[in-house]
């Protein structure tokens, strides 16, 4: 039997982040053949992943990651079974790896079959779920691309956002940074009116509809009201249309053309988790 030195146990446990004794049983297991206990850690992640498949993993963290050139950004989310983990501080250093590699894909499946260390994401996930023992997956995967890309993590990591702007003027930095943030906040639906689905526009005009037949109103003018209640509904829930949380007194669309009157939010994402 190979002598198991402290030396490749910490090795091992620096390449997979498993625990002191894990990492030492794997080397024992393997003879001391650091690949094949690489393996041994990874089959023991198969096997609490099969476990633990059918559990919800609505924690996590969500990271929004922007391009050098502010051209491109990506929010991915590593999620888990519990805020204990999504708080650790390795876990985090993990979702921050994962999402600057995201940069370079253009989706998920792709992301997926990246090479992280050695190994495979979908391995790395694997090998973590035996680390931690708890489900780790990715959840979400967004994509943005705009002239200007700008980010906003929420505190915790538990909402990321980016927004796309129509051009990289003096002071886009700040505004894209604004944006996200009220998008964070706020949570829109979409981004303008055009952008919410048919079938939410229809819901909500049946809602309003039901709402002024409780109070009495005439059939023949509901029509009319509903629409006024759907302007308001596109003003309180469309990004460009909402008041800006840092001055209500204009909307998101009026105080981004202050900063330039050519400006526009192109396109947002939004993550959130918990």
């Amino acid at each position: 039997m190979a002598k198991i030195t402290a030396a490749e146990v910490n090795k091992l446990r620096k390449a997979t982040g498993a625990g002191m004794m894990d990492c030492k049983n794997a080397l024992v297991e393997a003879d001391g053949d650091f690949d094949k206990a690489i393996e041994i850690l990874r089959k023991k992640g198969q096997k609490v992943a099969a476990k633990r498949a059918d559990r919800d993993s609505s924690e996590g963290a969500a990271i929004a990651k922007v391009d050098a050139g502010n051209n491109n950004g990506v929010i991915i989310s590593l999620n888990c079974e519990t805020d204990f983990v999504a708080k650790n501080e390795t876990f985090v250093t993990l979702a921050n790896e994962l999402a600057d590699l995201a940069l370079g894909f253009d989706n998920k499946d792709a992301f997926m079959a990246a090479t992280y260390n050695g190994m495979t994401v979908a391995e790395k996930l694997t090998e973590q779920t035996g680390v931690i023992g708890e489900k780790i997956e990715i959840g979400s995967f967004e994509r943005l691309n705009a002239p200007f890309v700008g980010s906003y993590i929420h505190a915790g990591n538990k909402i990321a956002t980016l927004v796309g702007l129509s051009s990289a003027v003096d002071g886009a930095a700040e505004v894209a940074k604004d944006v996200a943030m009220q998008a964070a906040a706020m949570n829109p639906v979409a981004l303008n009116e055009d952008g919410v689905d048919q079938s939410v526009i229809d819901k909500e005009i049946e809602i309003a509809k039901d709402q002024l037949r409780q109070e009495g109103k005439p059939e023949a003018m509901l029509d009319n009201i509903a629409k006024g209640k759907l302007k308001r509904f596109f003003r309180d829930n469309t990004l460009v249309n909402q008041a800006f949380i840092k001055d209500s007194k204009q909307s998101v669309a009026q105080y981004v053309k202050s900063v330039d009157s050519s400006l526009e939010v192109t396109a947002f994402s939004r993550v959130a988790l918990g």
